[in-house]
């Protein structure tokens, strides 16, 4: 399992699983997404209220015994804690929720003004290995006109987008600035982790973010 490396106060436990992960190593209490690569943020009350798997992209935890989790296979895995330990959110930034707002909505959602709060990257595909068509180009680019330097042309005329590039500008722009992480490439380094590009049949990680 990989674990952040960041300044999170003592009470926060967070975590991205490897492909030989047991799930006994997962905290009790994680319940999961039904992800849709959107930008709506619900409650682990919510959640676990819900009868099945929410619609949504990002989960905050407010008390003692939250745990917060997303799935991923090369879509941006982003963890939130407050400095003083009283919330916490997972969100789930590939680049259509990153381009509908997932991580703006998921600081607007917690109490926690954004330079209070902490941010890491868990594994993601890199640049190198993201092709993109100048459609998904022109959708950050029309919102932020420097993400352009988040894309680098390639031989086949489309882009290499940078997905961790990307997030840390609508973090920023978002308030937040303390984001750590974003050094690993699922699509490269398939001892450790699961790729959908590389293998469309894989499974998934798991990152976790839990307040004790």
């Amino acid at each position: 399992m990989i674990r952040p490396e960041w300044p999170a106060p003592a009470n926060i436990v967070a975590g991205t699983t490897l492909i030989d992960t047991p799930e006994d190593a997962l905290p009790a209490g994680i319940a999961l997404l039904n992800q849709v690569h959107g930008s709506r943020v619900v409650t682990i009350d919510e959640v676990h209220a819900a009868t099945e798997p929410l619609d949504a992209d990002a989960v905050i935890g407010l008390a003692a015994g939250h745990v917060c989790a997303v799935r991923s296979a090369d879509c941006l895995p982003v963890l939130f804690c407050a400095r003083d330990g009283s919330e916490v959110a997972a969100a789930h930034a590939g680049w259509r929720g990153l381009a509908a707002g997932v991580l703006e909505n998921t600081v607007a959602a917690l109490r926690s003004r954004p330079p209070e709060l902490l941010a890491w990257l868990g594994p993601a595909i890199s640049q190198p290995n993201f092709e993109v068509g100048g459609e998904v180009r022109e959708v950050f680019v029309a919102q932020d006109a420097g993400a352009v330097r988040c894309f680098a042309a390639n031989r086949r005329g489309r882009w290499q987008a940078d997905l961790a590039a990307l997030a840390r500008r609508r973090l920023a722009a978002a308030g937040v600035t303390s984001v750590f992480g974003g050094e690993w490439c699922t699509f490269a380094d398939a001892a450790r982790f699961h790729s959908y590009r590389r293998d469309p049949g894989c499974g998934r990680m798991v990152s976790f973010i839990a307040l004790n």
